[in-house]
């Protein structure tokens, strides 16, 4: 590729970062690709780097000496995240989204890509200073999000079953209360999915009194493992004591009145809190 020019170069590079957030690419590597001095290429990274702080989109990291190298961490500026929440709100707050039983249909919103990528940034902006090792989710909605917020911070997705799979050998499972009825569900995971002594970030798309959170905490607690911070797509309002207290949610519910054709959704009070909202 060494006849390309200089916004080929660039356009390329940028592509390579994004496509794999997260992980180091040595200088060297670009260097030999577009048959570019190592000068060249991090005057190409540092073009890219002013682009992607200036439209608030993430930062880009680079590493010095002789193993240098640049990875790309998608990190929201505090207003993509806020308009991202408006535009949530938007798409869920039509009547046509309630469904027999008093629900709220959001099933095409969580599984498309057009939501769920940003989504995943959203939540691996606010958790980047987690620490987390893994991103976990208990199947099966939450799955879309949290492989994205997973691509985002660069880290495996393990998913939390709700009943063992024999293909994936040995597992542990646990009892917990789930829903405003209390109903008792059960909650797996293979032995071999996640190591002793591992931190996570659970990731789900809806809290009501946070029973599959609390569950998936005290599975977690078999393999000697962490949840260090949760989010959600959407919270209720009530109950307002959830069995959770330490989660981020980007959306609040507030009613949801099926006679009068009217969903109320508004910004999660708990945006306002959130340490890492906007950093980078």
């Amino acid at each position: 590729m060494g006849s390309l020019g200089r916004a080929g170069r660039v356009a390329l590079i940028a592509k390579a970062l994004l496509d794999r957030p997260g992980r180091l690419f040595p200088l060297g590597e670009f260097a030999a690709e577009f048959d570019a001095a190592r000068s060249t290429i991090c005057e190409d990274v540092a073009s890219i780097r002013e682009a992607f702080a200036g439209a608030g989109l993430g930062r880009i990291e680079a590493t010095t000496g002789a193993a240098g190298g640049v990875r790309y961490l998608p990190r929201l500026a505090r207003e993509r995240v806020l308009a991202l929440v408006d535009d949530l709100i938007r798409a869920l707050a039509t009547p046509d989204r309630i469904v027999p039983g008093g629900f709220l249909y959001s099933s095409d919103v969580i599984f498309s890509p057009r939501w769920a990528g940003p989504i995943g940034e959203a939540f691996a902006t606010m958790f980047a200073a987690s620490g987390a090792d893994y991103v976990v989710t208990v199947e099966a909605k939450g799955i879309p999000i949290a492989l994205m917020t997973a691509r985002a911070l660069g880290v495996p997705l393990v998913i939390l079953r709700r009943n063992a799979v024999a293909s994936e050998g040995s597992a542990v499972s646990i009892n917990y209360a789930s829903g405003s009825r209390q109903r008792i569900q059960t909650m797996s995971l293979p032995r071999r999915a996640l190591p002793l002594g591992a931190k996570a970030v659970l990731v789900d798309d809806f809290m009501r009194g946070g029973g599959t959170a609390h569950g998936a905490r005290d599975l977690l607690a078999e393999f000697n493992a962490t949840i260090v911070a949760t989010g959600v797509v959407i919270e209720t309002a009530q109950p307002a004591s959830k069995l959770v207290s330490d989660y981020v949610a980007l959306l609040l519910l507030e009613d949801l009145d099926p006679e009068g054709g009217r969903i109320t959704l508004r910004p999660s009070p708990r945006l306002a809190t959130c340490p890492g909202l906007g950093e980078g």
